[in-house]
């Protein structure tokens, strides 16, 4: 006696009544606006915080513990990302999506009220926990509510969603802070989050809420029994993975600290959070993926690799065209912009149904692509070069990105049982955050071992000492032998 799912089923005939529709069908319009409306905000606060952050430690008094309201929202999410994972898989993800909106909303009217630098950071840290929660409980629901031939449009929708705000965040933010003053940079949005939650949250509801009790059961086995389907035999949450997320949130943060306060003392806490982060995150990412097994290891393998080179070796572009070619910061923040565009248009070819066969493939030529721009990157080093060449390359590259990116979400969920699709999507997330602060602090060490300059940059400025040519390449070389290798890892895509 198996049991039964009325909702679900009820969902099911509604979802193959509405086969026909594309995401802004009838069926599924108010959904896909208001989950992608989420997104829009957070990309956009997300871009525009850089840009406020200066004024608002100078205002507090705390320019020197600037560092620490950045790591400090990194931290955080980390935890919220394990925690979204096993309270939408275990209740469905309307209440990890409810109160990641709740925390992010409240962390941005805390750090915009903040009185002292102290309570800026802990809004800033509070944010980063409703943010880590939100993005996971978004892919369960993308999972969930759409059918398979749906999600790489949606996913394509949400790389759309950082376009505007990647172009327009800072500047906004540049002249919000100046007008009106840097707190309603943080103050202004929690308001507007609540408009497009109203619209998405029904749909959730009806078509994602609730924990997948029929499919666990008969996955496990369990299928002949009610009593062993039952909610109440089973944990409400992996205690494990819980640990397991609290020792990667604190690694990381001690982490951050030693790299931020570079004295022979600092390698105490540097060597506490590494061996909490290690054992953690071979804990949380599924066995295999540090040997590139088959199938889902790999994707999540991918996803590091993809994101951590291509970031890390983004992070040095402004600061060279500044010191070695004499741009401005701004229009050194600007021979990036061009490759938001292409990101949204390679999200976008592969959201495509005529692609869907050859997605592995896709996958090969974005990593390619991606090896090949940041290798070509300092040829702008060589005074005949134009400075305008890096753009165009890196347009290339974000094309490349694109493709990644989202086909790597798109399989993740594929690979995914329904009621495995948050702990697998908080994995996915753990791997592309981690690889950017692990490559973007080895990618700091080779700059500065080879004569570096120090770094200062966010995505419209950079400032830098005076740095020798070798310093860049020391950088942008090792980082497309990344990507090289995560050409070799879309080959392992596929199961057997």
């Amino acid at each position: 006696m198996t049991v039964s799912q009325p909702r679900d089923a009820a969902v099911e005939q509604e979802s193959a009544g509405s086969a026909d529709q594309g995401v802004l069908g009838r069926g599924y319009r108010a959904l896909s606006v208001g989950i992608v409306s989420v997104v829009l905000l957070i990309a956009f606060e997300a871009t525009a915080v850089g840009t406020a952050m200066p004024v608002a430690a100078r205002e507090l008094d705390g320019l020197s513990l600037c560092a620490f309201a950045f790591s400090g929202y990194f931290t955080t999410s980390l935890f919220g990302m394990v925690l979204a994972g096993q309270w939408a898989d275990r209740r469905g993800p309307v209440g990890a999506l409810t109160a990641g909106i709740g925390c992010f909303a409240a962390g941005l009217l805390l750090a915009g009220t903040a009185s002292a630098m102290w309570l800026f950071i802990l809004g800033r840290a509070v944010q980063g926990l409703g943010g880590g929660l939100v993005i996971v409980a978004l892919y369960v629901v993308v999972g969930r509510a759409y059918p398979e031939r749906l999600r790489p449009a949606v996913m394509a929708a949400f790389a759309a969603s950082w376009v505007v705000p990647s172009i327009v965040g800072p500047l906004a933010s540049g002249a919000v802070t100046e007008h009106l003053g840097w707190r309603w940079v943080f103050v202004g949005i929690p308001v507007l989050v609540v408009f497009p939650l109203a619209i998405a949250l029904p749909q959730i509801r009806r078509r994602a809420g609730g924990p997948l009790i029929a499919a666990a059961a008969d996955r496990s086995g369990a299928g002949t029994s009610s009593a062993a389907a039952s909610p109440t035999d089973r944990p409400s949450f992996d205690r494990r993975r819980i640990r397991l997320a609290l020792g990667v949130s604190l690694g990381a943060g001690l982490l951050q600290y030693a790299a931020q306060d570079l004295r022979r003392l600092s390698l105490v806490p540097g060597v506490a959070g590494a061996a909490l982060l290690v054992p953690a995150v071979l804990g949380l990412l599924p066995r295999g993926t540090y040997r590139a097994a088959r199938g889902l290891p790999s994707v999540v393998l991918l996803r590091g690799v993809a994101a951590g080179s291509f970031i890390a070796a983004e992070s040095f572009v402004p600061l060279m065209l500044v010191t070695e070619r004499g741009l401005t910061p701004t229009l050194a923040g600007f021979s990036l912009a061009a490759g938001g565009v292409t990101w949204a248009v390679g999200s976008w070819v592969q959201s495509r149904t005529r692609v869907e066969p050859y997605r592995e493939r896709l996958m090969t030529l974005g990593m390619v692509l991606v090896a090949a721009a940041i290798a070509a990157a300092p040829s702008v080093l060589i005074d005949s070069v134009p400075a305008w060449t890096l753009a165009v390359v890196w347009a290339f590259g974000c094309f490349g990105m694109g493709l990644v990116i989202s086909s790597s979400s798109v399989l993740l969920l594929h690979l995914s049982a329904p009621e495995e699709a948050g702990t697998n999507s908080a994995a996915l997330q753990i791997s592309d955050a981690l690889s950017n602060v692990v490559l973007l602090a080895a990618g700091g060490a080779a700059f500065a071992a080879l004569g570096g300059g120090t770094v200062t940059h966010t995505a419209t400025e950079a400032s830098g000492t005076a740095s020798h040519p070798a310093a860049f390449t020391a950088v942008f070389l090792p980082m497309a032998g990344v990507a090289l290798f995560g050409a070799w890892v879309t080959t392992r895509l596929r199961e057997r």
